[in-house]
């Protein structure tokens, strides 16, 4: 199994994960035109995806959902809560997922999982492939117990590091934006990310990468120095997904 990301950040973002020949796109907040570039830059057409999951409803998870999906008959899995949130939008092949339930697509297996966060109904994903897991983990508020014990034994996770809380306390946002991100249902800190790795079983880990990092209150410097203490090696090999290369293929054994 390996994964890889378009982009990650507030103005769009998108992850590849593939086993085989089933190729999954988590969100997809670019335009199908920017989506199709970046799809190129990491060797593959949007015709080539299985499905396209859907995280939630905001515009940089969802903008370029609906255009993809009817350009290339692409099935899209969201919650009914998120279906609900965006009943405006055109989306053939939908499907429903129940965010308690783990469910298959081709040789994925799909675990959701729901997370605190300002819409609908959210859900992250834990992926699969009989041998090998990855965690994905972005816009939360904050880490319950029933996000560690899924992602408890992952052998890759991609894990939000928005902000930093000093960086967004003096930053530009006004006051009710600040209290929206570092909120219990906003995103999560760079030092929420190292409370969640200091709980969980880092044993099977293979990569850890950095994502959704704000470019106005934070830096990939604070991510990697906040995420080597916990990892306990060099900031320097820390990954970061930047929104606008995102990451190349990493592959998950």
């Amino acid at each position: 199994m390996r994964f890889a990301s378009l982009g990650s950040g507030s103005r769009g973002n998108g992850t590849l994960v593939e086993e085989g020949s089933t190729c999954l796109l988590i969100d997809c907040g670019f335009s199908a035109r920017e989506t199709e570039r970046r799809l190129a830059r990491l060797g593959r057409a949007p015709g080539e995806l299985s499905a396209i999951l859907v995280t939630h409803e905001h515009g940089d998870h969802l903008r370029g959902v609906g255009v993809l999906a009817r350009r290339y008959r692409l099935p899209v899995w969201m919650t009914p809560g998120t279906r609900a949130a965006c009943a405006g939008e055109e989306i053939p092949g939908l499907e429903l997922f129940n965010a308690h339930e783990p469910f298959a697509l081709g040789a994925i297996e799909v675990t959701p999982y729901p997370v605190p966060h300002d819409a609908r109904e959210p859900a992250q994903f834990r992926f699969g492939n009989g041998a090998a897991t990855l965690g994905l983990l972005t816009d939360s508020g904050w880490i319950t117990p029933h996000i560690v014990a899924t992602l408890a034994r992952c052998d890759a996770l991609l894990l939000e590091c928005n902000h930093d809380p000093e960086l967004l306390a003096r930053g530009p946002y006004p006051r009710f934006l600040k209290e929206r991100v570092g909120g219990q249902l906003g995103h999560l800190s760079n030092q929420q990310a190292v409370e969640l790795l200091s709980e969980v079983d880092r044993g099977r880990l293979q990569h850890v990468v950095a994502a959704h990092l704000s470019e106005k209150n934070n830096t990939p410097a604070h991510v990697r120095a906040g995420l080597a203490g916990v990892l306990g090696c060099r900031p320097e090999e820390i990954d970061v997904a930047c929104q606008e290369q995102g990451f190349g293929w990493r592959e998950v054994r």
